[in-house]
């Protein structure tokens, strides 16, 4: 899929993201943890783009390796923001991530955030936790 027609695609998904973590009662008013996800089978690939991610001003955690549901292993890292939830600095982020991942040959596999309430307090979405993790450690615990 060519980058015009991915970033359109993640332009229509921020939007309804963005949309639907505000119906959701999410603080509008913060600033916002906004981890952008990369993965690829090629470490030297994928710590390329992490260099690059770190240039264009972007906090980068380390790359872990993750074994898929089929056996086979991949790397993958975050590259981080912090900014009010708004889709035009998501769109313009995302551009140059979508623009990065395919200079460097790896995947950009969208972004995520967390709920934050009118208090300022991230929560963690029990939904996204691994299934091996025990729900009550994670009910409704601020991060922070």
């Amino acid at each position: 899929m060519s980058i015009d027609r991915l970033l359109k695609a993640q332009k229509q998904e921020n939007l309804e993201i963005v949309t639907a973590i505000l119906d959701d009662g999410s603080n509008p008013d913060a600033e916002y943890t906004i981890e952008h996800h990369f993965s690829s089978t090629n470490f030297d690939r994928l710590e390329k783009a992490a260099v690059d991610a770190f240039k264009a001003g972007f906090e980068v955690n380390d790359a872990e390796e993750m074994e898929l549901e089929d056996g086979s292993l991949i790397f993958c890292f975050d590259a981080i923001a912090h900014h009010k939830l708004e889709v035009e600095l998501l769109d313009k982020a995302c551009e140059a991530l979508l623009v990065l991942a395919a200079k460097q040959k790896v995947d950009y596999d969208g972004w995520g955030t967390y709920f934050i309430d009118e208090d300022g307090n991230e929560y963690i979405d029990e939904d996204d936790e691994d299934d091996d993790v025990d729900d009550e450690e994670f009910e409704e615990k601020p991060l922070h």
